[in-house]
């Protein structure tokens, strides 16, 4: 699940919130994409009490960025909640999260 979270304090940023089920067998989970140039763990999920996934980080608005999740730094996981989708070099596919301005966010 992707969770968007729109603050006046910051309002150029949005907290972008992405959380995966508890029943996902790793050590690890790292978000990796183009708002960190692809770096593989620099962006570590944590688990919550019920044993679930999260990790938050602050986006630029109005933007769209690629990611993935890798699984113990060896497994690509998907995310079927993602807002698009983009084929990558590789020949796999890329997810893709919009964190749209402030005022479009409010119309949804």
């Amino acid at each position: 699940m992707i969770v968007k979270s729109y603050t006046e304090v910051q309002p150029s940023q949005v907290e972008v919130t992405f959380s995966l089920p508890n029943d996902l067998w790793a050590d690890r989970i790292y978000l990796v994409g183009d708002f960190n140039n692809w770096e593989r763990t620099s962006h570590q999920f944590h688990r919550d009490r019920s044993g679930g996934w999260s990790l938050s980080v602050e986006l630029e608005q109005g933007r769209a960025y690629q990611f993935r999740y890798l699984l113990d730094n060896q497994d690509w996981l998907n995310d079927t909640e993602a807002d698009s989708y983009a084929d990558n070099a590789h020949g796999g596919t890329n997810f893709v999260v919009v964190t749209e301005p402030l005022e479009h966010a409010r119309e949804a």
